[in-house]
Formats: structure tokens, C-alpha cells, sequence
């Protein structure tokens, strides 16, 4: 089957499902001892991600460079940035984002039993669903440009998104939005129970890219849950936080906000529901492509909680 023709589709092939968790093993494995920031173990996720970014299709996003350097600690620090060429002379310009980040906790220094935080489902799940997006999209790019990120550091304190939206590669003024994909993979949530074909989004009711994305999972037989209780308190917890600060309608898509091995060694790829997380990339692709289609870029709602998002999209 063409990856055309599995863009219609609502049940994802084995073939998606498969490169998943290919994705989520190596990244996830012991190897990379939890992909510390900074570490050489994060360096190799780096480098994994540009490669299968690079072949799914997507072109280098810095200049021939697939990253964007930093320093930190006194060490280079890369995120990983590529793009996905639009089709629309009109929109040559614009950008929507789909970001996620590919760092965790590094291994614990003392103690009992297994100490790597592998980092599974936060957030080796995340990065294999924007790689598998970015393949989807690659068959047939929507109008605008799309741009794959995947940020280091963010368990450090969100810094690689941070600096991304201090140094963006792509002019702000011109993304129109940014979709962060966070904890994808285990649909155990321990306070909403089970989360098959079901996701929150952060900020739900912040701008007009909910909408855009609950219709696009309902295309896909999938719910965008928007009403969930803690979604306007997590808004500002994940890398959508950077660039809906400096004004990018930009939110959090997770399927489970908590789940019973959080920042736990047991975080394991294993444990991670591969169908589902399959699922929920074909929605994410809808998505990604509806909004890279509209005639307008969405806009931030005019509600009080909004109003310094909407004062830096005005430059205020």
C-alpha cells in the first residue's frame, strides 16, 4: 500500500505501527541511558532523529544543516530541525511546526535495581509520532511548509525550546502554528483511566487550531478531548509554552497527562500501545495538513487568558 493511500486511512498498517517502534526501542533503550541533557547518549538520539527525519523525506531545516546548535553547560546542544516544503507560491513563506522533545532524565546516580529513565512514553513516543507524521506528509505536502523540531532539554527546564523561540530558524510572524506531541504512546492515564483513541490538548479552548484538530480526529475515528480539567494548567508545562509565548497559536496534544511510570525507570518501550499511538499519528497528519491548508492562519481566541499571547502576535 502507497503512503498516499494510507493517508485515507482510519486504521493504521502494520507498516506505521512497525516504524514506531523501531523508533521508541532505540530511543528508549539502554544505550542511550535515558538521553541526558547534555550527554553523548542525547548527541545519538540527535543524530537518529535527523536521519529518519531525512529519510521520510523531509529536507535539512538550517541552511544544509539538519541542526540548530546551543551551549550549554559549556556543551553543544543540538535541536534537530527539518522541513517539509509547501506547494502554494502564496504561502512560500509560512511554517507550521510539529515539535516534540527527544531528551529525558539520564540515569539515576545511586540506588537499587534498574536506574536508566528510559524515557518511553516522555518522550521517545512523542518524536517517533512527529517522525511517522513527517513521512505521511512528505507523499503530499500541504500548502505551507511544515517544520519538524525535535528540542532538547526540555525536562531541564523547556531550554531547547526556549532558545529556539529566542533564535527561531523560521520567522515567528510567519508560523502560523505550532502542534508539540507529548507522551503519545500509554493510554494508562492514573486519573482519566483508559485513553484508546483519545487525546487532550493543552489550551483547548486558546485559539482556533482545537477546533481544527478535534475535527480532524473525528475524520480519523479518533476524540480530541476538549474539555478535559487540566488541560489550561498543563498549557504552559510542555514546549508549546516557548513559542505561544512569543505568540504562535501553539499547543499540546498527550494522551496521558499522568500514567503510573512517570519519570520512572519502569518507563519502558514495551509498555507502550504501538496500534494506538499508529492511530493517533494519522490523526495528527490530518491535522498538521488541514492547517497547513487554510486560506488564513488560525488565530488566538479573544479571551483573558490569551491576552499576552495575542499582544506578542501584534508585537506588543
Amino acid at each position: 500500500m502507497s503512503l498516499l493511500a494510507v493517508l485515507a486511512l482510519t486504521t493504521p498498517p502494520a507498516s506505521i505501527v512497525s516504524a514506531l517502534k523501531e523508533h521508541v526501542q532505540f530511543l528508549a533503550s539502554d544505550t542511550l541511558a535515558g538521553r541526558a541533557t547534555p550527554s553523548p547518549e542525547l548527541d545519538m538520539a540527535a543524530e537518529y532523529i535527523a536521519t529518519r527525519l531525512s529519510g521520510a523525506g523531509a529536507k535539512p531545516g538550517v541552511g544544509e544543516s539538519f541542526f540548530q546548535i546551543a551551549i550549554y553547560r559549556e556543551k553543544p546542544v543540538r535541536n534537530v530541525v527539518a522541513v517539509i516544503k509547501g506547494t502554494d507560491p502564496k504561502f512560500v513563506g509560512q511554517y507550521v511546526l510539529v515539535t516534540a522533545h527527544y531528551d529525558h532524565l539520564g540515569t539515576r546516580p545511586s540506588g537499587e535495581g534498574d536506574r536508566i529513565n528510559n524515557g518511553a512514553n516522555d518522550n521517545a513516543s512523542g518524536v517517533a509520532s512527529m517522525i511517522e507524521t513527517a513521512r505521511l506528509l512528505a507523499v503530499k505536502p500541504p500548502k505551507r511548509n511544515v517544520a519538524f523540531i525535535a528540542f532538547w532539554g526540555e525536562e531541564r527546564g523547556l531550554l531547547g525550546s526556549t532558545y529556539y523561540g529566542k533564535n527561531p530558524v523560521f520567522p515567528l510572524k510567519d508560523t502560523i502554528a505550532d502542534i508539540n506531541l507529548e507522551q503519545m504512546g500509554r493510554t494508562d492515564d492514573s486519573e482519566q483511566g483508559d485513553r484508546k483513541l483519545t487525546a487532550d490538548i493543552t489550551g483547548a479552548k486558546f485559539s482556533e487550531v482545537s477546533k481544527i484538530l478535534a475535527d480532524a480526529f473525528k475524520a480519523k475515528g479518533l476524540k480530541l478531548n476538549l474539555d478535559a480539567k487540566p488541560n489550561e494548567a498543563y498549557f504552559v508545562a510542555s514546549d508549546n509554552a516557548a513559542l505561544a509565548l512569543a505568540g504562535v497559536p501553539a499547543h499540546t496534544l498527550s494522551v496521558a497527562y499522568e500514567f503510573p511510570d512517570y519519570h520512572k525507570p519502569a518507563d519502558e518501550w514495551p509498555k507502550l500501545d504501538y496500534v494506538n499511538l499508529a492511530s493517533l499519528t494519522l490523526g495528527v497528519a490530518e491535522g498538521v495538513k488541514r492547517i497547513a491548508d487554510l486560506p488564513t492562519p488560525p488565530k488566538w481566541s479573544e479571551i483573558p487568558q490569551t491576552e499576552r499571547f495575542r499582544k506578542a502576535r501584534n508585537g506588543e
